[in-house]
């Protein structure tokens, strides 16, 4: 007689396995089915940014350090690379360091943060671009795993040490829990978890629509590997101000907005903000850009590439990267929540909707979701 899981979680991006990672610990026997034979979704195609400083203050901020908690001890357990190197928000215009000194002075906000000159950023990071630098963002509390080897390696190490089981290839065509068929294969689960990313709608199309979501397309590079040149904090620039919900309550915003549509259109259009991380390997990965809905083509902007490549010269110090890889992934999200946590019936949960903040929320926001189906208490 084939096992019946506690559980069963479909699919093995980062959303997944976070879920499978919460319900093997507490005790549940689970099963990941991925329709893919590894997961090649969003949750590989990203920066690998671990990203707290991008939260708005409150739940979701405190959600994010939880994930970094979690991130930290699961990582420092399995011997996956990561490093914790911070985060630095470069200005080199009076409105973005005005915008920086009102975010590292607000005090109502609970996150680490220093506010830093130009001279103090001169003398500790080479990495950054020295002509018309004003004052810059440091945090510490971001930190940047390589997308593609921890999405590979997590699933040995979840099987090795919590017992997870992982049945790859296997696309689930449809359920009736504690039914699930997946490849012409039964399956028998007590409890369904959807993480299938954009492909929520294909197992739950009414909820799907429903929902609200919408398509967002980024194109990203990566460089070949640098071993003279190291990145230290991961950067953005000013761009990256109107891109992030925590920056969203400082007064002079908007009129940093203004300045960006009037002057830098291009990037307001394929909504385009820089920033760049370095890997274990040596490699920059830098982007990004975000088409949405109907403006969502399967093929790439050349110009796109080229605007983000042109605006990185600004503020880091590396002529002409060597560009080894180029490529596009597509997730969903909603316009006005952080996340989309759908309970058709209350043995299934879909999870979907965290945007670009999949990497950052990913395990705190597992471990509250699975708490409730649970029954949990929450704080």
């Amino acid at each position: 007689m084939k096992k019946i899981y506690d559980a069963a979680v479909i699919g093995a991006g980062i959303l997944g396995l976070a879920h499978a990672y919460h319900l093997a610990k507490r005790g549940l026997s689970v099963v990941v089915l991925e329709r893919h034979p590894r997961a090649q979704g969003a949750s590989v195609r990203n920066f690998g940014m671990l990203w707290p400083i991008g939260q708005p203050s409150g739940p979701l901020y405190r959600m994010a350090r939880r994930s970094a908690e979690i991130w930290l001890e699961i990582l420092k357990a399995s011997g996956i690379w990561h490093d914790r190197v911070g985060s630095l928000h470069l200005a080199y215009h009076d409105d973005e360091a005005q915008v920086l000194h009102e975010f590292a002075n607000d005090l109502g906000d609970e996150r680490p943060r220093e506010l830093l000159t130009a001279e103090a950023i001169i003398a500790s990071y080479a990495s950054v671009q020295t002509k018309g630098l004003r004052a810059g963002l440091w945090s510490p509390t971001e930190m940047t795993v390589d997308p593609r080897q921890a999405i590979a390696e997590l699933p040995n190490w979840l099987q090795k040490v919590h017992g997870v089981d992982f049945v790859f290839n296997t696309p689930v065509r449809s359920f009736d829990v504690p039914w699930i068929e997946a490849a012409g294969t039964e399956w028998q689960a007590r409890r369904m978890f959807i993480c299938t990313g954009a492909d929520f709608r294909e197992l739950l199309p009414r909820e799907f629509a429903d929902a609200g979501l919408i398509p967002c397309k980024l194109q990203m590079m990566r460089t070949s590997p640098l071993e003279e040149f190291r990145l230290g904090p991961m950067l953005a620039a000013g761009l990256t101000l109107q891109h992030y919900r925590s920056f969203a309550s400082c007064p002079t915003l908007p009129a940093l907005r203004e300045r960006f549509a009037r002057e830098l259109p291009e990037y307001c259009r394929y909504g385009i903000h820089v920033m760049a991380s370095q890997n274990g390997r040596g490699e920059l990965v830098i982007g990004d850009s975000h088409e949405y809905g109907s403006d969502i083509e399967p093929f790439d902007k050349p110009v796109i590439d080229e605007l983000i490549l042109s605006y990185l010269k600004t503020f880091l110090a590396l002529r002409d990267p060597p560009i080894a890889a180029r490529w596009h992934g597509i997730y969903v999200k909603h316009p006005e929540l952080p996340y989309v946590v759908a309970r058709p019936t209350p043995n299934v949960t879909a999870v979907t909707g965290v945007g670009g903040a999949g990497m950052t929320l990913s395990f705190g926001l597992a471990e509250q979701v699975v708490g409730t189906s649970l029954g949990e208490k929450h704080d």
